[in-house]
């Protein structure tokens, strides 16, 4: 009996798929926005006609999170998302500018490639494929192996609702044979022309040193600093819905909370008061064990689990009916894991004595991990939100609202989206929630506002006496502000 080699054959088969979504997408170039909006709006209703089962086919196969909570999501990427964009202008002349000469046309960048975690697979993957096709790309997934048949699934309705329409099917498609050299196929082939990277540090990374034009995205880090003036109560309720939501598998969740001492004891009762349990020294030491491996990632089993199971594993006892785990911590580092991001439950509890001390203490935790993602403050004093915009490494900075539904949009006004740019301090091509507005070009057409003989008399009428600076400087002043009044 021949051996099959899986990899190659992967490959193979990633070439086949580019190929194939390539001739689609020269089909999508030719379709007007009409015809463009009613592919998105078609993949909108068949996903969200099929937003239960998906749920609970990710949550099954993943082990994460909870279905309910994957419902909603499904619910926010299919129409959320959707409403979000479905008015945009993404085909054709965007801007027509007769006072400056400027013609604004979108040009679609041609193949996208997608990566998919495991942890927010079905969502994902509706929210890239309807950025995309709205931008005019057809897109090729590549799934986490441990969240394939979900992936594959939500692919096919998508697929199905394109051929009911007589598009071409292959503007979107999904590997069928997952592996690591399929995946590096698809971000170094000539075909792909943008990858769209969720996931970690070591993918994100891949992405961008793949020689292919990337927006990646890797984990959050996010610190909740809950100040004097916030109400007390909210914020941590935010921040345990936060937390608690798919079992903290979004990495815009808190995960680390900042306290003063001025608010200390009321907020650790507030916390125990909502389902929250301090850890023990000895159960916290326990815990960090689990939190991440030898290598330093985290460990996937606890990602997506309860407190219930994250404690049983670490063989710690805990209250019944406890949400979320907090153990105290002072000390920041790769070395201290719930510095951390962690997927799941459990947060880290710091402690300082006034606002300059959070602050720095902020950007140490972000600048260990997640810097560029997101943090969330809980205040009334606007003053000190000011000052926490100006210095705060993060592209999101969440005022009283909870950080995983928060960063998304789904409770702010932020773009609605399921990949969050991290900008350049924290590896990204981008800062933005992003949009199908991140997934095409712009070519403009610019009409000749003046001539070389003009430019040979302005510059002329710089050639004074270079001993007179007050009238040379006059005379450069006034020619600025004529090149000024050319582009207002």
């Amino acid at each position: 009996m021949p051996i099959e080699d899986k990899d190659l054959l992967s490959i193979q088969e990633v070439r086949n798929l580019l190929r194939a979504a390539k001739e689609a997408q020269k089909i999508l170039a030719t379709y007007s926005q009409k015809q463009i909006d009613k592919l998105v709006e078609a993949i909108s209703e068949s996903t969200f006609a099929k937003r239960v089962e998906l749920a609970k086919m990710a949550a099954e196969e993943t082990g994460f999170g909870c279905w309910k909570d994957k419902v909603i999501k499904n619910v926010f990427a299919s129409k959320v998302v959707y409403e979000s964009i479905k008015e945009m202008k993404t085909v054709g002349i965007l801007k027509e500018d007769s006072e400056q000469k400027i013609i604004e046309v979108a040009v679609p960048v041609g193949v996208v490639a997608g990566i998919i975690p495991s942890t927010n697979p079905t969502s994902t993957v509706i929210y890239k494929a309807l950025i995309s096709l709205k931008a005019g790309n057809s897109i090729v997934f590549s799934p986490h192996p441990g969240a394939s048949k979900s992936i594959i699934a939500t692919v096919d309705i998508m697929r199905q609702a394109l051929i009911d329409l007589g598009a071409p099917e292959d503007a979107i498609s999904v590997i069928h044979q997952p592996t690591m050299e399929a995946t590096h196929e698809l971000m170094t082939s000539s075909d792909t022309n943008l990858i769209l990277a969720t996931g970690g540090n070591a993918m994100v990374k891949a992405s961008y040193s793949s020689g292919t034009p990337a927006i990646g995205v890797g984990p959050g880090n996010g610190p909740a600093y809950i100040t004097p003036s916030a109400d007390i109560k909210k914020a941590v309720r935010r921040i345990m819905d936060s937390k608690t939501f798919d079992n903290g598998v979004i990495c815009a969740s808190e995960q680390s909370v900042i306290a003063e001492n001025s608010n200390n004891l009321a907020v650790r009762e507030e916390f125990t008061r909502q389902g929250a349990y301090f850890l023990s020294p000895d159960q916290a030491d326990k815990l960090s064990k689990f939190i991440l491996r030898p290598n330093g990632t985290m460990n996937p089993v606890i990602v997506g689990k309860t407190a219930k199971v994250i404690a049983d594993l670490a063989g710690i006892t805990i209250p019944e009916g406890t949400r979320v785990l907090l153990a105290a911590e002072h000390r920041v580092g790769p070395q201290y894991p719930y510095s951390r991001e962690k997927l799941c439950p459990i947060l880290a509890y710091y402690v300082v004595e006034n606002w300059e001390q959070a602050c720095e203490l902020a950007i140490e935790i972000l600048m260990g991990e997640g810097a560029g993602h997101t943090m969330m403050i809980h205040t009334e004093n606007q003053d000190l939100i000011k000052e926490f915009a100006l210095k705060k490494p993060v592209n999101r900075l969440l005022i009283n609202t909870a950080g995983a539904l928060g960063g998304i949009g789904a409770t702010t006004n932020l773009a609605p989206a399921l990949t969050l740019g991290s900008g350049a301090v924290g590896g990204s091509s981008s800062s933005d929630n992003i949009t199908p507005q991140h997934l095409f070009n712009i070519r403009r057409v610019a009409y000749g506002v003046k001539e070389l003989s003009d430019i040979r008399q302005e510059a002329a009428a710089t050639e004074t006496n270079p001993l007179d600076n007050v009238n040379q400087e006059k005379l450069i002043a006034l020619i600025v502000e004529e090149v000024i009044k050319n582009f207002k």
